[in-house]
């Protein structure tokens, strides 16, 4: 195999993204074809009616960051995939979530990894954190056209930033604009439901147990709300992916321990819907 050679002005340097440009389009990369309006069954604007993603979110705790994402992808009004994965390891000290059109996302988390580890081959270190987030808010420009057709890709990026010595989190839209948040961030389509969830009980000094619970709460009122979102499924044993991020790096829990944390927040849910009509009978009487 010959390794490609670039002049001096020609080359792309760290950029991964760049040096598939220049191997594959010497010329410049093609525009994406217009699809007309209203083609396929997605309505206008939409050309197809592809699976989607849906709930993710992060937050932050005393020792780091932690994200999670439900199993659910959508299509319409069908449960396309039961067991689909949302949370991704960007490299050591990173991870993304993603909500949006899944073949684009599941694509951009890729090539997202492959950027990473390209730049860390030719500089001969790791990209910063802020280096990190720019170049995901890049890919979701270059998303833009296939966006605007519907297939909108809207992720999470968190990583604990081993020069600052703390977790951080950052929030995408569309167009590619980054806005980093200071205490936890959802998206999807149960976001609001968990986003308010994790507003009640969150705080900075929580433990990794204490945030892991308040991210697998929030999942579980989102999808008692939103029909995209999915809940707890014991029967399959599926269960949310969740990844705890800090100065050791990257890990998920395992489903068991995830399960474990299910029963509880089940416990407690019964408890109260059982208490509360309780109280209603013995006042009624």
């Amino acid at each position: 195999m010959t390794l490609p050679s670039f002049s001096p002005g020609d080359d792309p340097g760290p950029s991964f993204t760049g040096l598939l440009a220049r191997l594959e389009f010497p010329s410049g990369i093609p525009a994406v074809p217009a699809v007309a309006s209203g083609a396929g069954s997605g309505g206008p604007g939409h050309g197809l009616d592809v699976p989607h993603g849906t709930t993710v979110v992060a937050s932050k705790f005393a020792d780091g960051v932690i994200m999670a994402g439900d199993r659910r992808a959508t299509s319409g009004n069908l449960i396309a995939h039961r067991t689909m994965r949302k949370v991704f390891a960007a490299d050591r000290w990173s991870g993304v979530a993603i909500a949006g059109a899944a073949g684009p996302a599941m694509d951009m988390v890729k090539l997202f990894q492959l950027q990473l580890q390209h730049y860390e081959k030719v500089e001969g270190h790791a990209l910063s954190l802020e280096g990190k987030a720019n170049q995901l808010s890049q890919m979701l420009k270059g998303n833009l056209p296939a966006a605007m057709q519907g297939m909108v890709v809207v992720p999470i990026f968190a990583g604990f930033d081993r020069h600052r010595g703390y977790g951080r989190l950052f929030a995408y839209d569309v167009t590619g604009g980054r806005y980093e948040e200071e205490d936890f961030v959802a998206t999807g389509s149960g976001s609001l439901f968990a986003r308010t969830a994790i507003k009640l009980g969150y705080s900075d000094t929580n433990s990794r147990d204490q945030a892991v619970d308040l991210l697998i709460r929030a999942l579980f009122v989102a999808a008692d709300d939103d029909s995209a979102t999915g809940g707890p499924d014991a029967v399959r044993r599926i269960y949310p992916i969740v990844a705890v991020i800090t100065e050791r790096g990257y890990e998920e829990l395992t489903d068991d321990e995830v399960a474990a944390r299910f029963d509880v927040v089940l416990a407690e849910h019964t408890s109260r819907s059982n208490g509360g009509g309780v109280a209603e009978g013995s006042s009624a009487s």
